[in-house]
């Protein structure tokens, strides 16, 4: 009965959608060539690339270390953006190679030993997720990861593992108690396998072991230009870490673990995840307009803002107060990171709760606050970025706003506005790049922006090819700057999406699928086009390039087919979706333009294919 349940589904989904023939014949745009060059040579970039560096295991070929500066978040983080090329419409072998990679990345780090630091004194992995780290460093290391369920959603070793780290966050693994249920926190800004810390961390934490050997120290003041004995600096590289040492609290930084139970949640449809996000996010809203629009970045073990600083709320590692010394680079550093994890999480929360407007109000307030502070100096516009005793970390004396910079944060800006669309929230975002093509004033940036990730697809290539290093002079963030998977160009033009930052979930106007082959991304030949969007429609352009082949393309309403179509209007047609995708037929050589009425966030959130059954 299930499985008939089940086929009854589908057909009545297949039934809901109208289907559309686009037979005009179109000659092929630039931007469309550039398009699919760019695919191409991306997805045959990234093979050289694994070609070079990785092993017939999959490890990746570098000296392994602990560490957040140099440790494996950042080995992994090479590949980060792959799942989402071969997404977009990469190559098979993207994927295949990423898995590959990830695969020996957890076995290579499940054998580094330290000695220093007991938290990689058994392996850097225990049950396949980081023992204990800080989510600034282990949401930069899972976004390929994070993404992997839109390339392949009936991967089972990835629901087991994405059911499993999400229950590391959730208390159901008894030896990873790491949230709260009482107070809603989770309770470190250290977390993971092992669970929290819940005492002050040391520098060997931050830094690992010493290791023989001379690298390229890219958190050094050498960078890249110079190799460096690193035990002949390891004394600075604790000294860059040496106010590292608050733990006990929940961060901002945590919502980004967020992450995990909504793809356990897309994946599976279990409600439990669902639940534990909005539950979680929703805390944290409701301390933040609590405390004047201010997202604290301390919450106490008592589940109060400052709890571990006598109510200082902007204590705490990471925070709007932390500026410390670096003692590695010799000068003083502000390193407030209280966006990093707030924007992804209550963006997620966003989306799993159907658009309420009550998450997107804190941020907006939060950016208020920030703007309400404004200074003009020299004619420039000034916001602060630090709040607290300006003398630093260490100091609890007057509280104020300080150390004012030109960041006036547009990228958040721009991510309220495209979750809200609420053109208020447009008035802050200079109408260039991407937001002025789709206000019809910069109508070059498509060719621009492809052009632009083409050459970085093909510099990226040339280093690679000139490398001079080893794998005994390379740590592990050495080849993420050659990376040459080119994909911010794909996203907006051809998602109307926008990722920013380093801890990812793709909001996305639309997504599309390949029937023939049943994978997700755009088919072979096919080239696509987000030229316009508001609250109720979307405007897109379809060019199939092929001159002798008919193509099929699924069209879905958001990237986890979280809104809902209303109609279709192509070539003087009109036809009624009601659903959440809609299958276009190109002829050959044929192209135009779809104007698409769009119900928003009236699903819910799923990682199923357009083509399965919508039952559980």
């Amino acid at each position: 009965m299930r499985n008939l349940a089940a086929l009854l589904s589908a057909l009545a989904l297949h039934a809901a959608d109208p289907g559309i023939a686009v037979t005009s014949p179109l000659s092929p745009p630039a931007w469309a060539l550039l398009e699919r060059q760019l695919l191409a040579e991306a997805s045959a970039a990234c093979e050289r690339f694994g070609a070079k560096y990785l092993d017939s295991r999959g490890y990746l070929l570098h000296t392994p270390r602990w560490g957040t500066l140099d440790g494996p978040d950042d080995a992994i983080e090479t590949f980060h953006n792959w799942t989402l090329l071969y997404a977009l419409g990469g190559s098979d072998s993207v994927l295949s190679i990423y898995r590959k990679a990830l695969e020996g990345h957890l076995q290579q780090y499940k054998e580094l030993r330290t000695t220093k630091t007991k938290l990689a004194e058994d392996g850097a992995y225990y049950k396949e997720f980081i023992t204990q780290s800080d989510w600034f460093h282990t949401g930069e290391g899972m976004r390929a990861f994070m993404f992997l369920g839109l390339a392949d959603p009936h991967d089972e070793r990835l629901r087991a593992r994405m059911k499993r780290f999400a229950g590391f966050y959730m208390n159901e693994d008894p030896e990873a108690p790491n949230y709260d249920p009482v107070h809603k926190i989770i309770k470190s800004i250290w977390t993971g396998s092992k669970g929290p810390m819940l005492h002050k961390a040391t520098t060997y934490d931050w830094v690992g072991d010493p290791t023989p050997g001379s690298f390229h120290l890219l958190h050094g003041p050498k960078g890249r230009g110079k190799l460096v004995n690193l035990n002949s600096v390891y004394d600075k590289m604790l000294a860059h870490c040496a106010e590292y040492l608050d733990s006990v609290g929940d961060h901002p930084l945590n919502l980004a673990s967020t992450g995990l139970a909504m793809n356990a949640y897309m994946l599976t449809g279990e409600k439990k995840y669902k639940d534990w996000v909005l539950e979680y996010v929703g805390a944290w809203k409701q301390r933040t307009d609590a405390n004047g629009g201010n997202i604290p970045t301390n919450i106490g073990l008592n589940g109060q803002p400052g709890g571990e600083y006598g109510g200082r709320w902007y204590k705490g590692t990471y925070g709007w107060n932390f500026t410390i010394y670096d003692g590695e680079i010799d000068q003083i550093a502000h390193r407030n990171t209280v966006e990093a994890g707030s924007w992804p999480g209550f963006g997620n929360a966003y989306l799993l709760s159907k658009g309420d407007p009550g998450f997107i109000n804190t941020l907006r307030k939060q950016i208020d606050n920030l703007y309400a502070q404004k200074k003009i100096v020299d004619g420039k516009v000034m916001l602060p970025s630090m709040y607290g005793d300006p003398q630093g970390y260490k100091y609890t004396g007057r509280e104020e706003w300080y150390h004012w910079t030109t960041n006036l944060h547009i990228p958040r800006l721009t991510e309220i506005y495209l979750w809200s669309m609420d053109r208020k929230d447009l008035e802050r975002v200079p109408a260039e790049d991407w937001i002025g093509f789709l206000e019809g004033k910069d109508p070059a940036f498509p060719e621009r922006a492809l052009r632009k990730d083409l050459e970085f697809v093909r510099k990226n290539i040339e280093e690679m090819e000139e490398d001079p290093t080893t794998p005994d002079t390379r740590l592990a963030d050495y080849l993420m700057g050659m990376n040459p998977a080119a994909t911010d160009a794909l996203s907006k033009l051809t998602l109307g999406s926008y990722l920013t930052g380093n801890i990812w979930t793709l909001h996305a106007r639309v997504r599309y699928f390949d029937p023939a082959r049943r994978r997700p991304g755009l088919p072979e030949n096919v080239a696509a086009l987000v030229e316009k969007f508001d609250a109720e429609s979307t405007t897109l352009t379809l060019v199939n390039l092929s001159q002798t082949a008919y193509k099929e393309v699924v069209v879905q309403a958001g990237a986890y087919a979280e809104h809902t179509f209303g109609e279709v209007t192509w070539g003087g047609k009109t036809a009624a979706v009601n659903g959440p995708s809609v299958t276009v037929r190109l002829s050959p050589g044929a192209g135009g333009q779809l104007r698409l009425t769009v119900r928003r966030y009236t699903n819910e959130a799923t990682l199923r294919l357009p083509w399965d059954a919508r039952v559980q």
